[in-house]
């Protein structure tokens, strides 16, 4: 029987930071082929050469096939999207404006195109909006403030990444899953995942100290509850380049997200410097 499997990544990149190679090393251990075809989907970003570039990269390193699939080139790299994505072993969707991603691929009619892909057996493999777009739902920060953005459905629930990382993220999903906005769900940390056969959750990962996936509920009339789940620990096999306590890195990352947040703010039209 064809198994149908989606990994979502709350967080992850194609660099050295901890926790990023060892999930690089799970994906191929779950592809489950001796020299897998790999193709990045990097739409939710607008197809950026610098992801692209770290993508080959980092899995042109390990013994694969990496490809792209621009669809912001397609003029001047035409591509049969439906035999392109079917020939692979696994597919990768990037992150970035989960809003643009869904509206993007459903232009192209791509939604169907890797719902036929799922369906056949290729791995589907999301980071960020590129995760939470299997969902029926999660929360976007696309627009600036985080708002609840509707995904492809095809996973139940919902999800919200860069659990802790980004507080308001986190705030918004508890606020729209205790008013009825969204499903209950998972928050994924980032370098976590939460793999899915079919249409059940069967394991969660960590790849960082610290970092966790929680499971989101409605609780009992006293507003929504957090419960962080068991997670298997992959390890990266070469130290990582930045090796700063996680602890660390998450402030840090947070109190950019807020001094640019402020910055978007002093910018808006109208507002007196």
């Amino acid at each position: 029987m064809t198994r149908r499997r989606i990994l979502a990544l709350g967080g992850h990149d194609f660099d050295r930071r901890p926790g990023n190679d060892a999930l690089c090393d799970l994906i191929l251990e779950l592809a489950e082929s001796p020299r897998p075809r790999i193709c990045l989907l990097p739409t939710a970003s607008g197809d950026p050469q610098e992801q692209i570039a770290r993508f080959r990269r980092a899995f042109g390193e390990r013994g694969c096939v990496p490809e792209v699939v621009s669809l912001f080139r397609l003029g001047e790299n035409p591509v049969d999207l439906r035999d392109e994505l079917l020939a692979q072993d696994v597919i990768y969707a990037g992150g970035g404006s989960m809003l643009n991603l869904v509206a993007i691929w459903r232009a192209h009619a791509l939604d169907e195109i890797l719902r036929e892909c799922w369906r056949a057996g290729v791995l589907i493999v999301g980071q960020s909006a590129g995760a939470m777009c299997w969902f029926e739902g999660g929360i976007s920060s696309s627009s600036g403030e985080p708002t609840v953005g509707t995904g492809f459905g095809l996973l139940p629930g919902s999800a919200c990444v860069h659990y802790l990382t980004e507080p308001v993220r986190r705030r918004r999903f508890l606020r729209a899953i205790s008013a009825g906005e969204l499903e209950p769900g998972l928050g994924l940390e980032d370098q976590t995942g939460a793999l899915f056969e079919d249409t059940e959750l069967v394991e969660t990962f960590t790849a960082r100290d610290g970092a966790a996936v929680w499971e989101v509920s409605t609780g009992n009339g006293d507003g929504p509850r957090e419960r962080e789940l068991h997670c298997r620990r992959v390890e990266d096999n070469r130290p990582p380049i930045n090796d700063m306590r996680s602890d660390i890195l998450e402030l840090r990352q947070t109190l950019a997200t807020r001094a640019a947040r402020r910055r978007a703010h002093r910018r808006r039209p109208g507002r007196l410097n």
